[in-house]
């Protein structure tokens, strides 16, 4: 029996929803963005003491790792204990954390204790980051397929709600601390950095307020393992190869990307010289953050029409072509450094048009619902790891090239980086199955067929009244209609 259309008021609700699930990422790209200004004042405040024991980095490479360690223990959280309680644990972690962060002190005020202390609350705090990725991206991403949501929109709402929110985090977290400046002045710079990260904080609460009346997902409550032990050896028979070209598309994207920020120094004293004026740096590092902006609006209204998987492979390969111009007309370039900006930018768009905003798209919909926080956290954590090693590899790789004062030692990562962008389009084109609309209750329909072709009992699958195979029945007929 044919239903009518959602109203309004509907529609609003379940866009609601999924906001309400991935708003929070705009945390990881706060928590990621504000450490670089952060860092900076650091410099400014305590000078040598900084530099001399590396803190900067350190400050960097805890946030990444706590992030995996939480992708990881949330995504087996996720599908096991439900998506609900991951959400509301990890924006209490960052909640939590944010305010810790902005309170760290070294007994009688030593520098040394202070910064110790805030390495370890930027650990805690990525562990909190990191489940958002198992946990609210993929809660988003099932509350796609809501019946009030249209159809040829679920991919756009997903992508606005998820990758948007970090991009639109960078940009914030930029800006804050150059209000911040505004308002204290050059001679109360501690306020500065410990109210940049501790505002944190109210982003972080008010999606934990957003969620308290949340439900579980329907898709979780009819499909999920929560109460039965999970096949995982039938589950990574059916999925690994998936899970592999997801992982490793998402450890090139993140090499790529984490990496390329020290670029937008490279753009800042181009274009302002020698120069320690905190506005003028922290204004710049606005304009290069805003430029991730229209690549993942404009790719979340793309990629209904022609599918993550081929807009994530168009995203690759104009990313691709801007850096091998930009490796090869460097010189002329950075003669105009407004165009090198521009074209730096254009670079960074792309990126976010494909690989931001598809990743999480193919991540959490190629997977069934039974595993999905897992097959997610897991894919996420190796990007994660892709981040960590191109921080580091990077300055080597520019060092190897010629040095950071040559054309040639700067436009090397470039060649890299595009080359490893058409090898990324290249394993998606051939290891990668493109989605369709509402294709997570397919998926689920399929893995519950093959479970039961290998002798797995599907009937205690889902929660309480939704636990039996008539809950896929139930999907089937509804599709039909």
């Amino acid at each position: 029996m044919a239903t009518g259309k959602p109203s309004f008021s509907e529609r609003i609700k379940g866009v609601s929803l999924i906001f309400a699930c991935g708003t929070a990422l705009f945390s990881d790209g706060y928590a990621n963005g504000v450490i670089g200004e952060v860092n900076t004042l650091l410099k400014i405040i305590y000078g040598d003491q900084v530099s001399a024991h590396n803190y900067a980095t350190i400050l960097s490479s805890l946030a990444f790792a706590g992030t995996v360690v939480g992708m990881l223990i949330f995504g087996y959280l996720s599908d096991k204990v439900g998506r609900k309680f991951g959400m509301m644990a990890a924006t209490g972690i960052v909640a939590f954390f944010s305010l810790l962060s902005a309170a760290s002190e070294g007994a009688h005020h030593h520098v040394g204790g202070t910064l110790a202390m805030l390495s370890a609350c930027r650990f805690l705090l990525g562990i909190g980051v990191g489940a958002e990725y198992p946990c609210g991206s993929v809660s988003a991403s099932e509350q796609t397929e809501q019946k009030s949501i249209n159809k040829n929109a679920q991919h756009r709402w997903f992508a606005l709600a998820t990758n948007s929110m970090i991009d639109f985090g960078f940009v914030v977290a930029a800006f804050v601390p150059l209000v911040l400046y505004w308002i204290f002045g050059p001679n109360h710079l501690r306020a500065v950095w410990r109210m940049s990260l501790g505002l944190g904080f109210i982003p972080a609460m008010l999606v934990f307020l957003w969620r308290l009346k949340m439900e579980e997902p329907e898709a979780y409550r009819k499909s999920s393992m929560k109460n039965i032990k999970i096949p995982y050896m039938l589950v990574l028979r059916r999925y690994w190869p998936s899970l592999v070209a997801i992982s490793v598309t998402w450890f090139i994207y993140d090499f790529i990307t984490y990496p390329f920020t020290i670029y937008s120094s490279t753009v800042i004293n181009n274009i302002i010289g020698d120069t320690n004026s905190i506005p003028v740096i922290f204004g710049w590092n606005v304009i290069i953050n805003l430029f991730y902006m229209p690549g993942t609006l404009i790719g979340a209204f793309v990629v209904d029409y022609i599918g993550p998987k081929y807009c994530m492979i168009t995203g690759l390969v104009c990313q691709a072509i801007i850096g091998f111009i930009m490796s090869g007309l460097y010189h002329q370039l950075t003669a105009h450094i407004a165009a090198f900006a521009v074209v730096y930018g254009i670079f960074l768009s792309f990126g976010e048009l494909g690989p931001g905003n598809c990743l999480g798209l193919l991540a959490s919909k190629t997977s069934p619902t039974a595993v999905r926080g897992q097959f997610y956290g897991t894919a996420a954590a190796v990007g994660k790891v892709g981040a960590f090693v191109g921080t580091w590899a990077f300055p080597p790789m520019v060092a190897a090239f010629g040095g950071d004062k040559t054309d040639r030692g700067n436009t090397g990562p470039f060649w890299v980086g595009s080359g490893l962008a058409i090898l990324s389009a290249l394993i998606t084109l051939f290891f990668i199955r493109p989605l369709s609309h509402d294709g997570m209750a397919d998926e689920d329909a399929k893995f519950r067929e093959y479970l039961e072709e290998h002798g797995f009992d599907t009937t205690l699958m889902g929660l309480g009244e939704h636990g039996s195979t008539t809950a896929v029945d139930e999907t089937l007929d509804e599709k039909s209609v």
